[in-house]
């Protein structure tokens, strides 16, 4: 077996579970799993009064909830003024009767989070399959300062602009503004027999650009319901327009690594797929150095928890404005460094999956959503087979 070889086997082992006759013969302890994740990107202005019934898509189930708010990117504490859970009925703002539930913080319905941090709700009982769609709803009763927000969560999400008093509604009929954002809310935890999560890293073509809205057909997504037999949660951490290098859109890479990925729940693998934005972005970043520089600096982070990384390749943008030959010039070598390098544990070679082989500077215009850098759907799924294939057959 060739070191590639080794490499792909030895990742499988390390991230996907599998059963043995111990298992078998005695119930799993239940444990917190992530099961869904979104990263801060920016700020919004306050909607002091309002109700925000944020619609998110779990990857793993479980017995348990636990939710994550975010005030990371605020100016000032933030006040909440109620927080409730639970599972959505059909495609709407409506709660399945019977399963809405406030979460609390250390025993109380309210709490405070200080600006530049973030606050978990205490468990929250709730029985949630896999794949479920989850309504977290958020009352800011008064006006906390810039809101922490997710912008590109291609999902739409309702708003109840007077609130006061409609978080615990199981009648979606006071959220009658649809929005497409999420906030405040970054991640979801479940309790029960998860075997871990592997969180996708990026920009916005982890984020989901190009895809379509409403249906979870980003790479992650697709990704998740590849794994869902191996009972491994899929965490997306992309941030559209987000950088390695430096700070652009949200943080950079570098710099929310921690709170982005390696601090979530039961995390077992890191996919790192990011850099194109530094490559095309002003000012452009050139030198392939810097990037096998950044690369090695997030798997020793990541190696130093214990977590396994793939790194994936950065793919191709020919035709979008940015592009110019002297940039694809360095693509080609970053490139080279994340196959041959010897940085990751695993390669997933997007770039080759999706390119053109006519024009390998350009994707194929099957995966292509007209803008020749970002992905459909088609292009989501054929990246999340060549991901899973670098994490193991499943």
């Amino acid at each position: 077996m060739g070191k590639v070889g080794r490499v792909v086997v030895a990742l499988l082992l390390a991230v996907l579970p599998g059963p043995t006759a111990t298992a078998a013969a005695r119930p799993a302890t239940p444990v917190w799993t992530g099961s869904w994740e979104t990263a801060p990107s920016g700020t919004a202005p306050a909607l002091p009064g309002a109700a925000v019934r944020n619609v998110v898509h779990l990857s793993v189930g479980g017995t348990a909830v636990r939710i994550r708010l975010s005030n990371r990117l605020g100016t000032a504490p933030l006040r909440l003024g109620a927080v409730t859970v639970a599972l959505r009925r059909g495609a709407g703002p409506d709660a399945v009767l019977g399963t809405l539930r406030t979460a609390t913080f250390d025993g109380a319905p309210t709490a405070v989070v200080p600006a530049g941090h973030d606050v978990v709700t205490d468990p929250v009982r709730l029985t949630v399959p896999i794949a479920a769609d989850l309504l977290v709803t958020v009352l800011t009763p008064v006006d906390s300062g810039p809101a922490t927000y997710h912008r590109t969560a291609l999902q739409t999400s309702y708003l109840a602009r007077a609130g006061s008093g409609h978080a615990a509604d199981v009648d979606g009929s006071a959220y009658t503004t649809a929005i497409g954002y999420w906030y405040y809310v970054t991640g979801v935890d479940v309790l029960g027999t998860g075997a871990g999560s592997v969180v996708a890293f990026g920009d916005s073509l982890t984020d989901g650009n190009g895809s379509t809205a409403d249906t979870n057909h980003r790479w992650p997504d697709r990704l998740a319901h590849r794994l869902s037999g191996h009972r491994l949660g899929v965490l997306n951490a992309g941030v559209a327009g987000n950088r390695l290098l430096r700070d652009g859109v949200g943080p950079s890479a570098l710099a929310r690594l921690d709170a982005d990925a390696l601090d979530r729940a039961g995390v077992r693998a890191l996919i790192v797929f990011e850099g194109i934005n530094d490559i095309k972005g002003s000012p452009e970043a050139n030198d392939p150095a810097a990037f096998a520089a950044a690369y090695r600096t997030l798997v020793a982070r990541a190696h130093a928890r214990g977590i396994r990384v793939v790194g994936v390749t950065l793919t191709p943008y020919g035709g979008y404005p940015a592009y110019t030959p002297a940039r694809e010039a360095v693509r080609q070598r970053v490139n080279a460094f994340i196959r041959t390098g010897g940085a990751f544990d695993a390669v997933a070679d997007a770039d080759a999956a999706v390119r053109d082989p006519a024009a390998p500077q350009r994707i194929l215009p099957g995966y292509d959503p007209g803008d020749h850098l970002h992905f459909n759907d088609a292009g989501m799924n054929r990246v999340a087979k060549v991901v899973a294939r670098a994490l193991g057959p499943v």
